[in-house]
């Protein structure tokens, strides 16, 4: 079976979401995996939100493993400094010890994590936008897409590397920003300058609303469906580079035509 980490600060709603999302897959056997633990970066009295998500996974009988960044933080020094991450990262890996987890996924987890993790684990992460596209929040690259006149964009599964937001992607989906529900939004702003836009109507314009449904509707799917591909063997990281199913060294793995479906079928 094929053995899956789930790391999750568990701070909102949309954690809880991803982790029922997944789990509920894998019950009903559209992903043959198992969620071998979770990793909260939080513990129970933290906050109110990272307890309900906490008494979630307790409810699935999912083995939780707990290390407080809040209070981590107050013996170990400065905050998210490379040193505490370091050894914040040892403490968790050492609670982690005898897990076995042949692929790890961040899920809302909220800290960047540090060289010596992501070199132990094989990790990924979600990025809202296709590869090669831009980089950022996700405000952030809807507002280039918007600068740059883009014809399109997408999300992506990226490997967790040393280097923050830098690993090369894994998986991803494409879509169009253009056509029959976006054309009259781009019209709308058609000789502003997204300075202009942001003025105006900062993240209530249509256009930028409009995108964003559209890459956070495929968000959820494609973290499934990533999973789904690993434990078929279609793709899967060897020595830090991103290899199909016949060992074949690839840029990504494309999984376009199967979020389309996915949310067609909505």
């Amino acid at each position: 079976m094929y053995k899956l980490g789930w790391f999750s600060t568990g701070r909102g709603g949309g954690s809880r979401t991803l982790l029922t999302r997944m789990r509920d897959e894998i019950e009903k056997g559209n992903v043959k995996a198992k969620i071998e633990f979770v990793f909260s970066s939080r513990e129970p009295g933290d906050a109110e939100g990272s307890d309900t998500f906490i008494r979630l996974v307790e409810s699935y009988r999912i083995p939780l493993v707990c290390l407080s960044s809040k209070r981590f933080k107050a013996s170990a020094g400065e905050y998210l400094s490379p040193q505490w991450r370091l050894e914040y990262d040892r403490e968790a890996m050492k609670r982690l010890k005898g897990y076995n987890p042949d692929l790890c996924v961040l899920a809302g987890y909220m800290l960047i994590v540090g060289p010596e993790m992501c070199q132990h684990y094989k990790m990924v992460n979600l990025h809202p936008a296709a590869p090669g596209g831009p980089k950022g929040t996700w405000q952030e690259v809807i507002w280039q897409l918007i600068e740059s006149k883009a014809t399109e964009t997408g999300v992506m599964m990226h490997l967790v590397t040393p280097e923050l937001d830098e690993g090369p992607a894994v998986t991803y989906c494409r879509f169009s920003i253009r056509g029959e529900l976006f054309d009259k939004h781009w019209e709308e702003i058609k000789g502003l300058s997204v300075g202009e836009v942001k003025a105006r109507q900062g993240e209530n314009n249509p256009l930028f609303k409009l995108i964003r449904q559209e890459g956070f509707t495929r968000e959820q799917p494609l973290i499934v469906a990533t999973v789904k591909a690993f434990s078929e063997g279609k793709v899967r990281i060897e020595k830090s580079k991103i290899v199909d199913s016949k060992g074949k060294v690839i840029k990504a793995y494309s999984l376009t035509k199967e979020i389309d479906e996915i949310v067609k079928g909505k």
